[in-house]
């Protein structure tokens, strides 16, 4: 493999100097006022673009330990995108994958940062419901109820929802948390805790490919959980159904015409 050119072994250099400037020595020929302007500007940026996704994971963590984050990251991680606004993600993956839990760490961590950026991915997502077919009166027991794209579904342990300065769970729930976390057409991100009937009830929408109807669903629901009253489970289940789509969970049905 042929050698690096001198101007690409000083930019490598530069970069890990900028990334880890405690143990990478900075290139040749650049005076140190320049170097420590150029250091402060990267890490102070990145910081600060990362509170602004984090903003509970930073605030519970306090300025020295996240500072520490941000270093770490630096220093471990090798981000996959060149673009300075996908670093969130990163950082989340850097969390996920490569990060260890130190013992003054809180143990819900990387679950609320989760939360936070699905917060901001959701925010800023291309997605569009395709509504040209839907009928948002449609009949929720008869027809075929259609989930919004920019509802998206997760399971977490710790009730990240609700962690803020006065509540921090030491130890995860007893049961998953369930959290539909979902897109208005005002662009503004709301959630709904769910019960695991209805999480359940969401993915059989979710992966709805044979267009079956919301009773057909919800009794079929009913006997996999080994439900005593299928009729008063049906009825509570298209409630629920009710209830998801006044508030943009449930974007209507399929029209009669386009259901195979």
């Amino acid at each position: 493999m042929a050698e690096l050119p001198e101007f690409q072994k000083k930019q490598y250099a530069f970069a890990a100097h900028l990334r880890d400037p405690q143990n990478a020595p900075a290139p040749e020929g650049i005076e140190e006022r320049r170097l420590a302007i150029y250091r402060g500007l990267f890490f102070n940026n990145l910081k600060s673009l990362l509170a602004t996704t984090y903003p509970v994971t930073r605030r519970l963590v306090g300025e020295e330990k996240w500072r520490r984050l941000i270093r770490q990251f630096m220093q471990k991680h090798r981000a996959q995108t060149p673009y300075f606004l996908e670093l969130p993600a990163e950082f989340l993956e850097f969390l996920q994958t490569e990060y260890e839990l130190a013992e003054d760490d809180f143990p819900f961590l990387t679950e609320l940062a989760h939360y936070e950026y699905v917060e901001l991915a959701l925010s800023i997502s291309t997605d569009a419901d395709d509504l040209t077919d839907i009928d948002p009166d449609g009949d929720l027991r008869n027809g075929q109820p259609v989930k919004s794209l920019l509802a998206w579904t997760f399971a977490y342990r710790y009730p990240v929802h609700r962690i803020n300065d006065d509540f921090k769970p030491d130890a995860p729930s007893d049961q998953p948390v369930y959290l539909a976390l979902y897109r208005r057409e005002d662009d503004k991100v709301r959630f709904m805790e769910l019960n695991p009937v209805t999480a359940a009830l969401l993915d059989a929408l979710e992966k709805n490919e044979e267009t079956k109807s919301g009773e057909t669903l919800l009794r079929e629901l009913s006997a996999r959980i080994a439900y005593a009253d299928t009729d008063a489970f049906v009825e509570h289940g298209i409630a629920a159904l009710e209830e998801m789509r006044q508030i943009g969970i449930v974007t209507g049905t399929r029209n009669a015409g386009q259901r195979s």
